[in-house]
């Protein structure tokens, strides 16, 4: 850079002749003795002692006398401390001349010109800092005491803040002066600094000042008079002596840390991440220092030690002046690299490459905030502590240097006292050991902060939008960076496993020593270049040249200067490496060249030394550096970077395993060196069966010619073990969590994969890649996940909530995965685990009962509701049975009946129901009702868009025979016929009778029957319509005396005859009938008989009785009169017949077809006895209630209560993000056509789950205005869309749909227009009341003429719907049944874990909101967002994109972008999927199987994604304590309806009531 200039060091060795003074010509004495007598009566006029006077010197000639005294004086020897200090203060008073207002005691011709003077004053010094005549500095202290050294230093100290203040305040300086000011900075810099360190001398207490006033009056200058080239040169020529000072390097990174962040600002502007310093260090620099300026100070300043990488030659560093001339006077150095000093060597080299890799941070924009260590120890001067008794301190107001310091080790006592900068968050070394855990990565020793991170979520701050290419950054820093990364190294292939047990290494010539050709040949990528995925090195060099001769040859070096101590260094250099490389933009090219240099470094570090101790491997600074600082290196683009797999897999096999790990360095967290692991493990999982048999080339070409490539394949069986060992060992929350995800992931790619292998595997022979190792195999993975999961979930992990949870997601994920082979016994057992840890966790003692651990039994109630769904044969076995039952009554009641074995059975009605919590009896119940309803019969053959039957009062009036039920109200297209307020008299509800049971179901019962009307078979028929917690089910019902085959059979005659009569004719006798004989009459009374008094008697007195008696005789004679009016008739009409001469014929009675139905059901199932009429005393409501239909609201509430789903709904949100994309419109629209979105985009759309149309659906279809109704179409929303980008599935017309048991899932793909349709529905986000009044069950359909869709996402054909309303049917529609469910049974395979289930109950009656009634936890927000640029995800405007994210579930509330989930999908180049996680923090992190981070397959994308999102919603429901689960919700509105809508009725009334018809 100063190649052409002249260095000005010769000047400085060889001095200044204005230096001597005249009197240095005279003997001691007599200069003496002049000297003393001079400056002892110039200082009197100062002001010291007393007020200051005007100097008496007023001509040039006494001035320039009086200086040749003040001179001699300042070479004086040490012991004339007081001569020496009053010249000193004589000069400094002088030097006020360049201030604006100069002090009284300077002399006039000093204050005419003061440049003059000030040159000749600064000039003489230097006489102040330089040895005696004589003495030599390394033993000086000898003969002299440390007082006398101190007192020295504080003299110059006051020099130094003299020169430091003129700089600063001056503005009269010119450039001669400016220079002769630098030329003596740097001169007693030389003369302290340049000889080798001596403990306590004085350049080992005036470093840091001396260095410190250097640095800041050299940025001084750059802003006022900026240095001239030669200055520049000299400059650098005398920091490259001084760099075996370990301040000399902490000024410099102090320097460059200024500048950089002044750089930066005017570089990238103001949205560039700030690089913070300290407010002291910012001063350093000037205000009117311009951006050119600071520009070219930074590169001066960046490369005035010369390259850094000497620093770890002692050769080099010790190739100077004074350590030749040390070497040569001293017995005990024969050569100048063994002076003691240079022990401190790695140290300093450690110290400047972490400044450097400081700056790269800065580049990247992810440097940490300024810290200042204000509570550390006394810095340590140069390479040995400071003695704290004897070091010299300044006045308060005195700044010793606080120089930069970013390596003070904690261990080390006399720790640095610096101004600290954090490193990024990966660093491997730390400042203190109290702040390890900040600068080296978020640590996660603690669950507080397991909870409180997001899963997987790397804490550091991310990296800037706006950064510089790898390529400048690298062009700036990557010599240096690539040669310290290859120190002490030495080049050897890597040879695979089938071949490395004839390792043959070869050397690997430095790519940074070359000589210029060979430099130029590498840059043009002809000696050393990435073709495809290998890199070729020329065999021509020396093996030794990747290092100087003075460290291969380790026998003439101290133990303290052997390679491995500078392994700090070598790891910070790797560190920031892969930091610069892991910073890669998206289509952003590197240069092969420095790929190649990048991979060969990291061969190198990832190798695994052996420790001298013995055969263990142990995980080094290198090794720690780089597994820190790459996590993202599988998840770039980089080219050939899969040529590294070989090497971190075996690093990753050292590190995960261990679970008594000790990094090398004490500085490196070993939790975060696990986390960065597993992030690198969970980047490769899917390796290898997306490369398959592709081979991985060697990165070195070897020496054998019969070299066996390693595959990718074969690296599967290692990382299926890896991952599970490092499961058993793993004993931090979020990294357990993160293994966990990475789990179910191999398990679902491999199940996945020998899927779609199948049919090939049949074809190939055994070497294929289908034909897998039995261990690594998806069926094998399977069982090895499940037992270890449940093992460890039952051991040690059943105490913290998050991994419990990650575990039951993991379980569930388990279940819904189609193994080819399944494995009952291992079914059967994870079943009996999650029972045994059900009752494990009810079973702790009260204090351990909190929100925490209900919801984790919550959870697993919900997991097994999963695994008995998706294998109902469990149910099959009576052991299983029998245990899940029992575990059902644990949860519901507290206890079990079947206590421990000796204890007797307590029967149901002994036991007192005290379950753990209301919400783990709602589990339970659930759980329960999905074993009695839905085991074995989901998907019901109307498909899983429903669990509730899709019949209502509408619909089972249209199939009634009486025709009075189709009334005008019941149009074909009405669908909100039967709710409609204005049809008072004819609305459907008035055709039934509604009651309520146990306060908790209600019952619809029609009494007409249904089908075609038959004489001959008419049976009294009752349809009811059960409205319970679960949903709403139909059912029909036929008393029969036969069965219905028989039913038509005759068992008599069709016409036997009229009987012969009887010619005799009977007497019949003439008596009247007595009751009692007629010797009654013939006994007298007595007074007994008198005793009872007549009837007529009691109505004398009591006028009330009798107005009574009179009314009820009037009654009797009434009776009587007409009974004898009938018997006349009667005998009237038969003698009539007898005069005619006919015979009455007897003639069997009508059919009867009105019955009383209802009446009839009631009291057949037990609901009109005595007792169940009678109104418990703990309860105002009786089990049997009758309901009101005919108050205002009840077909309003009807609705409504239809309206809840007995399934959770959620919502997800699918956008596509092209590059550089910043607004919502813009995102909005990429989805309109299949040319602006990714092929693979709409590929993943299919795997989400089914289409739906939104008219003719009836769950859930992403918002409640289209939601669980079914209505006619007219508008050609139906009509197929050829081209779209995902706008097809937009929420207006279609959406994506997936269901289980428990709950039901859209996937909606937003776009402007679905926009604007969604505002004209909602208002602020919610529905109003008449817009919910068209709820679910307003269904208007022509059941015969529309089909359901079947619950595959390509649906073959749509078979018709059946209701089962046909009795005779019922076999033909259940061999239906079988074959649809069987139909049905891939899907279920594809379900993914159940809904979330409900925190803790809170008792909440009342009218709530619209939203409230669907989700009374909340909505919560799931946006997947495809991004094309990775870099994106910073940008992407999650806010904006909010407001067309409509559900109607808001319930009035704007959703929050900081409570949003967001799922980042970013394609690669290989066809894998990188995956960004981004989600609220609390107690609950992110869900699984998903990680921060995680690289996936197309394969299992759509899966993954869809159980990520339904957990991420269940674990957000769990920990909201407002939540009510679905059966719960729908429990509590049935109790609502029948508060408002109860009859008050005693006994009598409700049999009156039902034994008179339905009012109609």
């Amino acid at each position: 850079m100063y190649s052409e200039w002249a260095s000005l060091s010769s000047l400085i060795h060889n001095g200044n002749e204005e230096n001597f003074s005249v009197l240095g010509k005279f003997p001691m004495v007599e200069g003496k003795a002049v000297a003393v007598s001079v400056v002892k009566h110039l200082a009197g006029n100062l002001g010291i002692s007393q007020a200051a006077e005007p100097s008496p010197l007023t001509t040039d000639r006494e001035v320039l006398w009086c200086m040749e005294v003040v001179c001699f004086g300042l070479s004086l020897p040490l012991s004339e401390h007081d001569t020496i200090r009053d010249c000193v203060f004589v000069y400094c008073e002088w030097l006020s001349a360049l201030h604006p207002v100069p002090k009284i005691s300077v002399p006039k011709p000093v204050c005419e010109d003061p440049n003059l003077y000030a040159r000749k004053m600064i000039n003489h010094f230097h006489n102040l800092f330089v040895p005696r005549k004589g003495e030599a500095w390394p033993f000086l202290y000898l003969d002299i005491g440390h007082d006398v050294i101190n007192r020295q230093a504080v003299l110059c100290h006051r020099v130094l803040r003299t020169l430091q203040t003129l700089a600063q305040v001056s503005n009269r300086m010119n450039r001669e002066t400016w220079e002769s000011l630098l030329l003596f900075l740097l001169a007693i810099n030389d003369t302290l600094l340049g000889p080798p360190t001596v403990k306590d001398d004085v350049g080992d207490q005036l470093c840091e000042r001396v260095l410190s006033v250097l640095f800041e009056v050299w940025l001084l200058a750059c802003s006022r008079c900026f240095p001239s080239p030669p200055l520049w040169k000299t400059f650098r020529e005398m920091c490259m002596n001084w760099r075996h000072r370990m301040a000399l390097i902490e000024q410099w990174n102090r320097v460059n840390l200024v500048l950089t962040s002044k750089l930066l600002e005017f570089m990238y502007g103001p949205s560039f991440p700030e690089l913070k310093v300290s407010e002291e260090d910012a001063q350093l620099i000037p205000s009117g220092m311009t951006n050119d300026c600071i520009a070219q100070a930074w590169y001066r300043f960046l490369h005035c030690i010369g390259d850094p990488v000497d620093l770890c030659h002692p050769a080099i560093i010790s190739q100077t002046q004074k350590f030749l001339q040390y070497a040569i006077t001293s017995e005990d150095v024969v050569d100048p690299y063994q002076h003691p000093c240079l022990t401190q060597l790695p140290k300093i080299f450690s110290k400047a490459i972490r400044g450097i890799a400081v700056l790269v941070d800065s580049f990247l924009g992810i440097a940490q905030p300024y810290m200042d260590e204000g509570s550390s120890e006394k810095k340590e001067s140069s390479s040995h502590p400071s003695s704290a008794t004897h070091s010299p301190t300044p006045p308060p107001q005195r700044r010793l240097a606080k120089s930069f310091s970013v390596a003070p080790s904690s261990a080390i006592k006399g720790m640095p006292k610096a101004s600290l900068i954090g490193l990024t968050s990966g660093r491997t070394v730390t400042t203190s050991h109290s702040t390890a855990t900040t600068n080296s990565g978020p640590s996660s020793t603690s669950s507080l902060t397991s909870v409180l991170s997001n899963l997987g979520q790397d804490t550091r701050p991310p990296l800037a939008p706006a950064r510089p290419k790898c390529n400048s950054i690298l062009h700036m820093f990557g010599e240096w960076l690539f040669e310290a990364a290859h120190i002490g190294c030495h080049g050897s292939t890597h040879i695979s496993d089938n071949s490395r047990l004839g390792e043959a290494s070869t050397k690997r010539p430095s790519s940074l020593l070359l000589d210029g050709s060979v430099r130029k040949s590498i840059g043009s990528g002809n000696s050393l270049g990435i073709q495809g995925m290998v890199v070729n090195a020329s065999p021509s060099f020396s093996p030794a040249s990747s290092q100087p001769a003075s460290l291969n040859d380790a026998t003439e070096l101290p133990p303290t200067l052997t390679i491995e101590k500078f392994e700090s260094g070598r790891a910070e250099a790797l560190g920031a490496l892969c930091r610069i490389f892991c910073a890669k933009k998206t289509g952003e090219e590197i240069l092969p060249v420095y790929l190649a240099r990048f991979y060969l470094a990291l061969q190198q570090g990832l190798r695994i030394p052996e420790d001298r101790s013995g055969d263990a491997r142990v995980c080094g600074e290198v090794l720690s550096s780089i597994i820190l600082n790459s996590a993202d290196l599988f998840r770039l683009d980089l080219d050939g970077v899969q040529v590294l797999v070989p090497y971190v897999l075996d690093a990753l096999e050292i590190i995960l395993p261990d679970k008594e790990l000790s990094p090398k360095s004490q500085y490196v967290s070993k939790t975060e060196l696990r986390r960065a692991s597993i992030h690198l493990l969970l980047s490769m999982l899917v390796l290898p069966l997306h490369f398959q048999t592709l081979p991985i080339r060697e990165l070195s070409s070897g020496s054998e010619k019969n070299y066996n490539p390693l595959t990718f394949i074969q690296l599967k069986p290692r990382l299926m073990n890896l991952l599970i060992n490092a499961l058993q060992v793993e004993s931090d929350p979020q990294n357990t969590q993160m293994l966990l995800g990475g789990l179910l992931l191999s398990v679902q790619d491999a199940a996945a994969y020998e899927e779609m292998e199948q049919g090939i595997q049949l074809d190939q022979g055994p070497d294929t890649p289908s034909n897998l190792l039995s261990s690594d195999s998806a069926h094998a993975l399977f069982v090895q996940a499940t037992y270890l999961v449940c093992h460890r979930l039952m051991s040690s992990w059943k105490s913290d909530l998050n991994v419990s949870l990650a575990a039951l997601e993991l379980l569930a994920g388990l279940a819904r995965t189609h193994i080819r082979k399944t494995d009952d016994l291992e079914c059967k057992r994870a079943v009996k685990w999650l029972c045994d840890y059900v009752a494990q966790q009810c079973s702790r003692p009260p204090p351990a009962h909190s929100k925490d651990l209900h919801s984790s039994i919550v959870a697993a109630f919900q997991t097994a509701a999963t695994w008995l769904s998706a294998h109902p044969f469990l149910l099959h076995d009576k052991e299983c049975l029998t245990t899940v039952l029992e575990v059902v009554e644990l949860g519901i009641s507290g206890t079990k009946s079947q206590g421990k074995p000796g204890e007797p059975i307590k029967m149901k009605e002994e036991k007192e129901l005290k379950p753990a919590s209301m919400r783990v009896r709602d589990a339970a119940e659930a759980l329960l009702t999905v074993i009695l309803e839905q085991v074995g019969y989901f998907p019901s053959p109307c498909g899983a868009e429903s669990l509730s039957s899709l019949l209502d009062e509408a619909a089972l009036l249209r199939h009634c025979r009486s025709p009075s039920s189709l009334t005008p109200p019941f149009h074909r297209n009405c669908s909100n016929s039967f709710y409609s307020e204005q049809y008072k008299g004819s609305s459907p509800l008035h055709h039934f009778r509604y009651f309520v049971i146990e306060n908790s179901t209600m019952l619809a019962l029609l009494e007409e029957p249904l089908g075609v009307s038959d004489e001959q078979d008419s049976q009294p028929t009752v349809t009811l319509l059960i409205r319970g917690p679960f949903g709403r089910h139909a059912w029909s019902m036929q008393l029969r005396h036969l069965p219905r085959h028989k039913s038509g059979s005759k068992y008599h005659a069709p016409n036997p005859g009229r009987p012969i009569p009887m010619g005799e004719t009977s007497v019949r006798p003439d008596f009247k009938p007595r009751y009692f004989p007629e010797s009654v009459d013939r006994i007298p009374l007595c007074k007994v008989d008198h005793s009872i008094p007549s009837l007529e008697s009691t109505f004398v007195e009591d006028e009330k009785s009798s107005m009574e008696h009179a009314h009820l005789a009037r009654l009797m004679e009434r009776q009587v009169a007409a009974e004898a009016a009938a018997m006349q008739k009667s005998k009237a009409l038969l003698e009539q017949i007898r005069d005619s001469g006919g015979q009455v014929e007897c003639t069997p009675p009508p059919v009867c077809h009105e019955f009383q139905t209802a009446r009839l059901f009631l009291s057949h199932f037990g609901f009109l006895s005595s007792e169940s009429l009678k109104e418990p005393l703990n309860s105002p409501i009786a089990p049997l209630m009758a309901l009101d239909i005919n108050q205002p609201g009840f077909s309003h509430d009807l609705e409504t209560l239809d309206g809840i789903s007995c399934r959770t709904c959620d919502t997800v949100h699918l956008f596509y993000v092209r590059a550089r994309q910043k607004t919502a419109d813009e995102i909005l629209s990429n989805v309109n056509s299949s040319s602006t979105v990714n092929p693979h985009f709409l590929e993943f759309l299919s795997s989400l789950g089914w289409p739906v149309s939104v008219h003719k659906h009836p769950g859930w279809s992403g918002h409640v205005s289209t939601s669980w109704r079914v209505t006619e179409s007219s508008s050609g929303f139906d009509l197929p869309v050829s081209d779209h980008g995902g706008s097809l599935y937009n929420g207006e017309n279609k959406v994506l749909y997936w269901a289980d048991v428990n709950s039901e899932i859209a996937f909606v793909v937003p776009t402007l227009k679905s926009q604007k349709f969604m505002d004209t529905i909602s208002t602020d986000g919610s529905l109003t009341s008449g817009e919910l009044s068209s709820g679910p069950a307003s269904f208007d359909r022509s059941f015969s003429d529309r089909g359901y869709l079947p619950p595959t996402p390509v649906p073959p054909e749509k078979p018709m719907r059946t209701f089962s309303l046909d009795l005779e049917r019922q076999q033909q529609l259940a061999q239906q049944d079988g074959s649809a469910g069987a139909s049905s049974s891939n899907m279920a395979n594809e379900i993914m874990p159940p809904a979330p289930p409900p925190p803790t109950r809170q008792k909440r009656l009342g009218r709530q909101g619209p939203g409230s009634l669907h989700s009374s936890g909340g909505d919560t927000k799931v946006l997947v967002v495809w991004l094309e640029s990775f870099e994106d995800w910073i940008n992407v405007p999650i806010g904006d994109l909010l407001n067309s994210m409509a559900t109607g579930l808001e319930g009035g509330t704007r959703p929050s972008e900081r409570e949003s989930f967001v799922i980042f999908l970013h394609a690669l180049q290989t066809g894998l999927l990188r995956v960004k996680l981004q989600g609220p923090s609390g107690r609950m992190t992110l869900a699984t199987p998903l990680v921060d981070g995680m690289v996936v397959s197309r394969r299992v994308l759509g899966t993954l994604v869809r159980q990520t999102s339904l957990n991420m919603c269940r674990r957000r429901r769990l920990e909201n304590d407002a939540y009510h689960p679905p059966h719960v919700r729908r429990r509590l509105k049935i109790q609502e309806m029948t508060q408002k809508y109860m009859i008050k009725m005693s006994e009598p009334e409700l049999y009156t009531y039902l034994f008179s018809s339905p009012p109609s």
